[in-house]
């Protein structure tokens, strides 16, 4: 692994392609660099993780308007949408904004966290839409598969540690689409000069404000990293007829640093592997228990192990959570949001408000994905009085953990105290999740399968489910013509929206 220096260079200061960082982050991804055995397991892990999540919400809003879209455009031979028949399929773009929307829809797939956030889990849908469109004619494998997606996860994950987007108010989407790209590029075999230009493209389109997480978050909040992955198709499928792009996009003089970021004197150095390297980033990502933002893991477990020493919630006076930066000003009281304290607040508001979330499943004892966020639970008299008991403050050790490159310090969690009326105290802290690497349960196979079958209950049979499942665990060994079966059939659900909407213009 090797820091890449990345600084603005004036007009005047010509600086070599292959210095730049899109150029490395294209020679990383076509590199036939050999595939680490963990890293492959876990690629296994997140395709079950996303097809989980993506089925628990097949039929929310968001999912069945971006799945309209997509029967919408029709392709023989094209790519699967997740939930439809695989008798039918869909332009790959267009496939990747379905599933890509119905995987983010529920918060509830994998996380990174370092000097910005992420769910590289993202990564998954444009390049299995890719796969399943072009597999065959390009005689694609289950390792050409496992290669891509190990690069979007390396890409992403590297830009994530090294360039903080949210201090700028961009949304994280900005590192996904090139990460996107560029797994893209390694699925197709493409050489480095067109990955580069691809690369390029994905960066320039892809830099939007975070006022999608900020106030009253909608739902363009699922649709987003789905709007990146149509992007990036398109700056693949672009490069690929021999078009150049924007040069140098990070290092430029009118460049994304010198004008969206940290300006004309920023640097960061972002690391990259080496030639012939593995690519295992995916290793150090982590995967959600619980459906809701991740700085909330931990705390939601830590609400349930408090709530045992607690007999009656109105004898609560005050709480109060110590955490990181990130969490208090992101989904705590440091946001200074009052939709964060909104009883009718949206869902997506909802799951980014850790004082509804503490006060939930400190009641409650248990998370779940529909209920926790019904209308009637969040309006509940007695949750409304303890939610807005509670407080967040940051703490400069969780901050310091919080960014910690040690993955035996680095930490998502926090302390909190519970004052009681009678001027007792309660107090506890978890630093990570119980489902997190260094957690109290490790997520395993068995734990991704588990939640594969809880979340799709009644809505896949177990006959597809098993199908589904050993498809999966058989990629290493698959070849193009069996792509397509990488997609989960609702056949237990009859009530899928799987009609042409004509509201829209498509």
């Amino acid at each position: 692994m090797k820091l890449h220096k990345v600084r603005v260079y004036p007009s005047k200061e010509m600086i070599a392609r292959e210095d730049q960082l899109a150029w490395k982050i294209a020679a990383v991804a076509s590199d036939p660099a050999p595939i680490d055995p963990a890293a492959q397991d876990m690629v296994i892990n997140r395709i079950i993780d996303n097809a989980s999540v993506a089925l628990a919400a097949i039929n929310r809003g968001p999912v069945a308007s971006a799945r309209s879209q997509a029967i919408a455009h029709p392709r023989a031979g094209g790519a699967q949408v997740f939930g439809i028949n695989n008798a039918q399929s869909f332009d790959a773009e267009w496939a990747a904004w379905a599933n890509g929307t119905a995987v983010r829809e529920l918060d509830m797939h994998d996380t990174f966290l370092a000097a910005d956030y992420s769910h590289p889990g993202d990564n998954i849908p444009p390049i299995l839409a890719v796969a399943q469109q072009c597999g065959v004619k390009r005689g694609l494998t289950g390792r050409n598969f496992i290669q891509a997606i190990l690069t979007g996860y390396e890409i992403q994950i590297a830009l994530v540690k090294a360039i903080c987007l949210h201090k700028h108010k961009k949304d994280h989407i900005a590192h996904l689409c090139p990460a996107q790209a560029a797994g893209i590029g390694t699925l197709l075999g493409l050489n480095t000069e067109t990955i580069y230009q691809a690369v390029q493209q994905a960066v320039h389109v892809s830099f939007t404000t975070r006022q999608s997480r900020k106030g009253e978050i909608s739902s363009w909040k699922a649709y987003a990293p789905a709007h990146a992955a149509k992007l990036a198709v398109e700056a693949v499928d672009r490069a690929m007829r021999g078009e150049g792009s924007p040069s140098p996009i990070y290092e430029g003089e009118d460049s994304v640093i010198a004008y969206m970021l940290e300006g004309a004197k920023g640097e960061y150095e972002v690391p990259l592997p080496d030639p012939g390297e593995a690519k295992r980033m995916i290793l150090e990502s982590y995967t959600k228990e619980h459906s809701a933002e991740y700085q909330s893991q931990a705390l939601i477990d830590l609400a349930f192990k408090m709530r045992d020493k607690i007999s009656d919630f109105e004898t609560v006076e005050k709480i109060t959570i110590h955490t990181s930066h990130h969490t208090h000003y992101v989904i705590g009281t440091g946001a200074n949001d009052p939709q964060k304290m909104d009883p009718k607040a949206s869902r997506e508001t909802l799951d980014h408000s850790i004082m509804y979330i503490f006060a939930v499943a400190l009641q409650d004892g248990r998370w779940h994905h529909v209920d926790s966020y019904a209308p009637e639970r969040a309006g509940r008299a007695d949750t409304v009085r303890l939610w807005h008991k509670i407080e967040t403050r940051e703490d400069e050790q969780w901050t310091w953990r919080y960014h910690s490159n040690d993955a035996n310090e680095k930490a998502f969690g926090g302390r909190v105290e519970i004052k009681f009326k009678d001027g007792k105290t309660l107090a506890d802290e978890l630093a990570v999740a119980n489902a997190h690497s260094l957690g109290a349960r490790p997520f395993q196979r068995a734990d991704y399968i588990r939640k594969f079958e809880t979340l799709t209950e009644g809505i896949v049979s177990p006959t597809e489910a098993r199908r589904f499942i050993g498809m999966v665990e058989s990629l290493p060994e698959l070849d193009s013509s069996h792509f397509g079966e990488l997609n989960v059939q609702t056949d237990a659900c009859e009530l899928l929206q799987s009609t042409r909407d004509e509201r829209g213009i498509f």
